[in-house]
């Protein structure tokens, strides 16, 4: 009878995130909670931001990697840890086994973003780079871990992880505690499920929204299949939610605390990442502005007040250029356009001329006149117009026709 309420009882208990709390005491921050008026104003109720963003290494990972390493057995801590991660994970672990003494090693694909590799390395991590993608660094640590008896740390599938997660939880009731929505980003489920864990013991009231990139949405299918289910080839700009199939113990979590998982386009996190940067002057990864994303995406469908959950703030300065760049686009505010026009002397400078009258901005001109396409006397331009939105944008392609312009769409 024990066994069988054991095999009840779920992986993780309020009790158990309770006691991760006081294990991270002085360890990982309580970060802080901002009010948006933009996204209240839209949402139409009170909208705050939990910036996990401004966590230790920049990102709410620290959390559950630290009460995993803390758990092991002193044999266990002797062996040392091992990780594979392209970078939030990563820094976490590399962090937390620092502070504790114990040896970490992290294996992160080639192409791993170098300020991620830096931090890691910079963090106490030995650092060994291996395969293009996760799932084959992922192997590599794993065999890493049979043949040293190093201890392998999951980034989401363990029940020591998701305790210290959901940590978050307890403290949006201590700062919001009329919250009546949070939102969060679902990768593998990890920080989901911890957050459900502590929110729907406390107030079973509040309702849990998830958010998946539409490119690595692997919870959809598996809550209606009733078991994880493994998606083709995750894509998203997002690499903190791409992850193909949920971990077995979060699922399980997610399945009962989680009221609803939602997905955004990948415009829509350029767009919240734009609008977090701009309006809230906050750095925030891709993984971190989908709840944002969902809150841009379908205002009407939150009840306020509403917490969306920053995750994480660790994003490539490389990425961060093409995403503000796509965000501005998805926004009309970027404006990219392809022209034919006579190929004569003065003919360039005529067109900026007319582009001076359109009041944009110009940020970069291609002259090409060598395409076989082109007549004779033709040439084309490639203009990178900043514009100040759709309305602008239609007006410049109106002064750009009348002018005699010949547009190529």
């Amino acid at each position: 009878m024990n066994h069988l309420k054991a095999a009840l009882l779920p992986p993780v208990t309020l009790d158990d995130v309770r006691g991760a709390r006081k294990m991270l005491a002085g360890v990982a921050r309580v970060t802080a909670m901002e009010g948006s008026r933009h996204l209240t104003q839209l949402v139409g109720a009170p909208v705050h931001l939990k910036c996990e963003n401004l966590q230790r290494t920049g990102s709410f990972k620290l959390r559950g990697a630290y009460v995993r390493i803390a758990g092991l057995l002193p044999e266990e801590r002797a062996a040392g840890v091992v990780a594979a991660s392209a970078g939030n994970h990563a820094q976490g672990v590399a962090l937390a086994s620092s502070l504790l003494g114990v040896r970490s090693t992290v294996f992160m694909p080639n192409g791993a973003p170098l300020p991620k590799i830096s931090a890691t390395r910079d963090y106490g991590a030995e650092v060994r780079l291996h395969g293009q993608v996760v799932d084959e660094t992922l192997a590599a640590a794993e065999e890493y871990a049979r043949g040293t008896g190093a201890v392998f740390i999951h980034p989401f599938d363990h029940p020591d992880v998701i305790a210290g997660q959901g940590t978050v939880g307890l403290e949006i009731l201590e700062q919001c505690p009329e919250v009546r929505t949070i939102v969060v980003g679902i990768g593998g489920g990890g920080l989901a499920a911890g957050i459900g864990v502590a929110v729907k013991a406390l107030r079973p009231d509040v309702r849990i929204v998830g958010v998946q990139a539409e490119g690595a949405a692997a919870y959809p299918p598996s809550l209606a299949a009733g078991r994880p289910v493994a998606v083709a080839s995750p894509a998203t700009m997002a690499d903190g939610i791409r992850v193909g199939r949920p971990g077995d113990v979060p699922f399980s979590l997610v399945s009962e605390y989680v009221d609803e998982v939602r997905t955004v386009s990948e415009d829509e996190l350029a767009t919240a990442l734009l609008l977090c940067l701009e309006r809230a002057k906050l750095v925030v990864e891709p993984a971190g502005a989908s709840p944002v994303a969902a809150l841009l995406g379908d205002p009407g469908a939150f009840e306020g007040p509403v917490v969306a959950v920053l995750s994480g703030g660790n994003v490539d300065p490389v990425l961060l250029q093409r995403v503000l760049r796509h965000g501005m686009a998805a926004q009309g505010r970027y404006l990219a356009v392809r022209l034919r026009l006579t190929d004569r002397p003065g003919a360039l400078a005529t067109l900026l001329g007319v582009l001076s009258v359109a009041d944009v901005n110009v940020l970069d001109v291609g002259h090409v006149r060598t395409d076989p396409r082109l007549g004779l006397t033709e040439a084309e331009v490639d203009l990178h117009l900043e514009t100040k939105g759709p309305a602008h944008c239609a007006e410049v392609d109106r002064i750009l026709r009348e002018a005699g312009y010949t547009v190529i769409d």
